[in-house]
């Protein structure tokens, strides 16, 4: 028996209208979840896969004026706040600034660290390299979050003269 298109579409425009009225809000509960696990590992030395690389990418860009145990311990609270600042929701504009410069320097040991991100520079990343790499999903998952961060909304409906 066939599920006629009418029934089908209805679902569709169902399921389209609840994922924008809560994906964002999904996203943002997502996004601090992860800050929050992987900044709180950080204040446990020999916890997080990404204690060694962070510390010396920290040590590098302050031309070694910050240890690498302080850098942790800096970037495991400020992961931390980014989290705790996406899981409430308050300071959310901030709270975006500092993911976003946070990524910054969490990119960098691409080009600081290639053999340690590289097994052959560009395309096989090592697991440290794809560790690094994944951020670009959580700076775009940034970008969708601070785009409603003033009030703006997604909406399930198409635009007056949009084509599918």
């Amino acid at each position: 028996m066939a599920i006629p298109a009418r029934r089908i579409g209805r679902l569709d425009a169902a399921m389209t209208s609840w994922m924008s009225a809560n994906g964002v809000f999904i996203l943002r509960i997502s996004l601090g979840v992860v800050f929050l696990w992987f900044g709180f590992l950080k204040f446990f030395p020999g916890v997080s896969p990404a204690q060694n690389l962070a510390g010396d990418t920290i040590a590098l860009l302050t031309f070694g004026l910050v240890p690498a145990g302080t850098a942790l311990f800096i970037l495991a609270a400020w992961e931390s706040l980014i989290g705790l600042g996406l899981l409430s929701g308050f300071f959310l504009r901030g709270t975006l600034l500092l993911l976003w410069l946070q990524m910054l320097g969490a990119m960098t040991p691409l080009f600081l660290f290639p053999d340690d991100c590289f097994r052959s520079f560009p395309l096989v990343p090592t697991l440290e390299g794809q560790y690094i790499i994944k951020n670009l999903v959580l700076i775009s998952a940034g970008i969708v979050i601070g785009a409603t961060a003033r009030g703006g909304r997604l909406t399930a409906e198409r635009p007056a003269g949009d084509i599918v």
